[in-house]
């Protein structure tokens, strides 16, 4: 499944909020600093998906705070 997600990095609290059929707003606590937020976000929505962490992937926005995901279930 393929979803897109909007990264909200240096919250206070790590939550998810789903906004439309495959779009989704995640919050991390870790700042944009050499990828830990993007381990962070893969982290969260591996426990979301309630799949390992290996099953979820960056496709696109590595960079951004608008990511293309691919969650293998």
């Amino acid at each position: 499944m393929k979803i897109f997600v909007k990264v909200k990095p240096g919250a206070k609290e790590e939550k998810i909020e789903k906004i439309g059929e495959s779009d989704f707003e995640v919050w991390v606590k870790e700042p944009p600093i050499r990828g830990m937020a993007n381990q962070a976000v893969i982290r969260v929505l591996a426990d979301y998906f309630n799949t390992p962490v290996s099953g979820v992937k960056i496709i696109s926005g590595h960079t951004s705070r608008h990511k293309t995901i691919q969650i293998n279930e």
